[in-house]
């Protein structure tokens, strides 16, 4: 997901890419002075999508957790969003340090700040290391075993990058990164994720493997804007290898991540307003799955980022039900 959009047919190296990872009339260009544009960029600032798929999965545990909306909740919440900004962030850094041969081969991403001499290698690890620094610091809000369950999480962050080198498979390995904080999200309440017991932490563990099959669809349609030039390079994706068959396989992950998170609520009492925000979250799904045009990059990036209305879905589902059973 890391990667960016198609480019425009003959781009070269030295011309501004129409649509691409680099707009030249985007807020970044205009509001930011020319030293911050870099890192800003470093960042997928002017790409939010990907926050926001990092965003849910907290939220989702931290409303699956909490039983009921309430102060500590809320503030829970507004540290993730914090934490999600800045974790992903630090993961596209990483991810850009580590694939700076590929994307300096590909003209898409030749503009790229480290390709592009913008920042240097050096610049980019001092700014993973504060970006980090600052995560740690969200971190350490939470009790001891949501902190160190959340710095086991950088093993994850750390080798994602590397598994499009050596599996058709990287898709699963973002999943377990970016669905890590529905774990997170639960433990910020409950300080366990104890299984001896039930239901004990299973609610969270459903609720973290519906989102990594969540994430192998949409990253799937994501990785079909680039599977030419990725056949090209050596890059490897579920994309490219699940191919003419993409589509069945996109029923069925989206299938098993809505029941996955439908049992995540059921073992905690979550009844029909759960169920009916849940039931329009498997619609948008199935339609994503249903019209994605698999050879057309624009419509593949559309279909991707119409994965936060499915966030929006299930979070108001998860925060709306309790509120209603207070109510009556």
């Amino acid at each position: 997901m890391a990667r960016g959009l198609k480019s425009t047919p003959g781009e070269g190296a030295g011309s501004a890419p129409d649509v691409g990872d680099i707009r030249p009339d985007d807020w970044v260009e205009r509001l930011l002075p020319a030293p911050a544009r870099g890192y800003a960029r470093l960042m997928r600032l002017d790409r939010p999508i990907g926050t926001w798929l990092l965003l849910f999965p907290c939220w989702w545990g931290a409303a699956l957790g909490a039983l009921a909306p309430d102060r500590v909740m809320l503030w829970y919440m507004a540290l993730f969003a914090v934490g999600a900004m800045v974790m992903r962030g630090a993961g596209c850094t990483w991810n850009d340090i580590t694939d700076r041969d590929f994307d300096a081969s590909v003209a898409r991403t030749r503009t790229r700040p480290i390709p592009s001499g913008q920042v240097t290698v050096v610049r980019a690890f001092v700014f993973l290391a504060a970006l980090l620094l600052i995560g740690l610091a969200v971190l350490v809000q939470f009790n001891r075993f949501t902190v160190w369950l959340g710095i086991a999480s950088l093993a994850l962050v750390a080798i994602y990058p590397l598994m499009k080198r050596i599996t058709y498979w990287p898709q699963f390995f973002l999943g377990l990164a970016f669905n890590y904080g529905a774990l997170l999200g639960w433990s910020a309440h409950n300080a366990s994720l104890d299984v001896s017991i039930w239901p004990g932490g299973w609610p969270a563990i459903l609720l973290y493997l519906g989102g990594i099959v969540w994430t192998l669809g949409y990253d799937t349609i994501y990785a079909h804007q680039d599977k030419e030039d990725d056949a090209l390079i050596g890059v490897k994706s579920t994309a490219l290898k699940l191919g003419a068959k993409t589509r069945p396989f996109l029923f069925g992950f989206y299938a098993v991540a809505v029941l996955l998170i439908f049992f995540a609520g059921r073992l905690m009492g979550l009844g029909p307003v759960f169920w009916g925000f849940l039931a329009l979250g498997a619609a948008q799904l199935a339609w994503q799955a249903a019209r994605v045009s698999l050879d057309n990059p624009g419509d593949c990036l559309k279909k991707f980022k119409s994965n936060r209305l499915f966030g929006w879905l299930v979070l108001a589902g998860l925060i709306g039900d309790p509120m209603l059973q207070g109510w009556i």
